[in-house]
């Protein structure tokens, strides 16, 4: 009974799994679990539609808890995984925010899971340095760093090696209770403090919950009520409809939403089945798309919150500079979209984004550290315009086909190695756009979808030809990975989330 480390002992592991640390999860779960089992049942029995059924005792004007000063320009944030050398590159680009990943960019691997929680705290310490097996060295520099914002896991994610009365530890919990512990007094002496990115969210129940665990954190540790700050991914669609509430639940420790547009593609495929095209098709002006970031800038201004925009997956080339010319246009044409759409920053996965997003940002806000305040036009988002996913483009190719199958082979390989954020043709690949590719493979197959460039209907046979094929080009043992693809993509049963398979087979 108790808590139990069913992990390996790694080096300095203890330093981090201190009895202290232990005792926190343990109360988390014990005061917690329960709750977050109660909410993902409930997640069966969704109903899209604006709720505002959760404030009717307050005044119609509330506002979010007032930005701490780190928090108040936000203009260029870098996201990635915590190993050391992403780390330091993001500690060291420029950006205004660090989303430090432990969810889709990081492979819940034990070594990760706290070898991860070791480079947060040794880089808050000014200690974190890494050598490259090429002898490469790569160290802090001095001067300003951006705010750290962590992530934990999702609710739906459990934590294999933490177990309490024989029941895993939530992945989200043990994420956050260790970080908390070791970091937020860490950051408060920095002059910063305890900033969350919360993922994966589908309800305000979901954001309610949070917001009490951030109470009972603070109050163990003696830390003020409102020291959090809590940034919310919409990312799904049942998330869409109650952005309002979301922001209502946490309004003591909320600090904005976030348009998670790769899962939040992810969801649409999930829970509305219409047929999407070609992945590279759903692009941001799309209706439903466009509708769901509109009503989420105009959410969070309303609320004096900030709004942040999607990530650039681009990741640039060494060897081909005509392909960073056509991919920065892009990411230009994109961010200028959500700078004049009234965001007040957004994601880049790359260092060398960093100033493609700033200058542009830098051109809308100017001084200015958000654009909160900035009057938007009128724009009433119905229900229907979130639900309007049959008036995108209809494309399917199988060229579409071949890449969310590549992509999705090659993007599990790598995770079931630890890796989980790696670049496939160019662009960043995490969990989240891996989930885009299987999701779209089983709904093509589901709906038996004739393809438009061939004629050919999308069949388990034709999708197995095609993994052969698409592995034929590649490096390596691609078995494993091979196998898990056509479990979560060609069964008929649908698996939630690809990383619950996938996390069964890792060590």
């Amino acid at each position: 009974m108790g808590l139990h480390i069913a992990g390996p002992m790694h080096d300095r592991f203890g330093e981090i799994l201190s009895a202290e640390a232990l005792e926190f999860l343990e109360g988390l779960h014990r005061t917690f679990d329960q709750r977050r089992r109660d909410l993902l049942a409930a997640r069966s029995h969704q109903t899209f539609k604006f709720s505002g059924g959760t404030q009717q005792a307050a005044p119609q004007d509330w506002k979010v808890a007032p930005a701490p000063p780190d928090l108040l320009d936000r203009r260029v944030e870098i996201t990635g995984p915590t190993d050391a050398k992403m780390a330091i590159n993001a500690l060291n680009s420029g950006a205004k925010v660090w989303l430090a990943d432990h969810e889709d960019a990081t492979t819940p691997l034990w070594e990760n899971v706290i070898g991860g929680q070791l480079n947060l705290r040794d880089a808050l310490d000014g200690t974190l340095s890494y050598t490259s097996a090429e002898g490469k060295q790569y160290a802090l520099h001095d001067g300003p760093r951006p705010a750290i914002v962590f992530r934990p896991r999702g609710w739906h994610l459990t934590e294999k090696h933490l177990l309490c009365d024989g029941e895993r530890l939530s992945g989200s919990l043990t994420d956050f209770g260790l970080y908390f512990v070791h970091c937020a007094k860490r950051l408060l002496r920095n002059g910063s403090g305890p900033y969350f990115y919360l993922p994966k969210l589908e309800s305000h129940l979901e954001a309610r919950l949070w917001n009490d665990v951030f109470t009972y954190a603070q109050q163990q540790l003696g830390i003020p009520h409102g020291t959090i700050r809590a940034t919310v991914l919409i990312e799904t669609i049942p998330a869409a409809f109650q952005m309002d509430d979301i922001l209502f639940e946490l309004r003591e420790h909320a600090s904005g939403l976030n348009a998670g547009r790769w899962d939040y593609i992810f969801s649409i495929i999930k829970k509305i089945g219409l047929l999407l095209p070609d992945r590279v098709s759903v692009t941001m002006t799309v209706p439903y798309m466009r509708a769901y970031t509109q009503l989420l800038v105009r959410t969070c201004h309303r609320r004096g919150a900030h709004a942040i925009g999607g990530m650039a997956a681009f990741i640039p080339s060494r060897r081909d500079p005509s392909i960073n010319e056509a991919a920065q246009a892009l990411v230009r044409e994109d961010k200028t979209r959500e700078a004049g759409d009234g965001f007040d920053g957004s994601w880049v996965a790359h260092p060398d984004l960093v100033p493609v997003c700033r200058d542009i940002f830098d051109g809308v806000l100017g001084e200015r550290p958000h654009q909160i305040d900035v009057p938007l036009p009128a724009i009433d988002i119905t229900e229907e315009d979130l639900l309007a996913v049959d008036k995108g483009p209809s494309q399917r190719t199988e060229v579409g086909l071949r890449n969310a199958i590549s992509v999705g082979i090659q993007y599990l390989a790598s995770w079931l190695k630890g890796i989980g954020a790696v670049a496939i043709f160019n662009l960043m690949e995490d969990a989240a756009t891996a989930e885009i590719s299987r999701s779209q493979v089983w709904q093509w197959l589901q709906h038996s979808a004739v393809l438009d460039d061939t004629g050919a209907v999308v069949t388990t046979e034709l999708i197995d030809r095609i993994a052969d094929e698409e592995i034929a080009k590649l490096d390596g043992d691609y078995t494993e990975a091979r196998a898990l693809f056509m479990e979560v993509a060609a069964t008929p049963d649908f698996v939630e989330f690809l990383t619950l398979p996938a996390y069964e087979r890792m060590p």
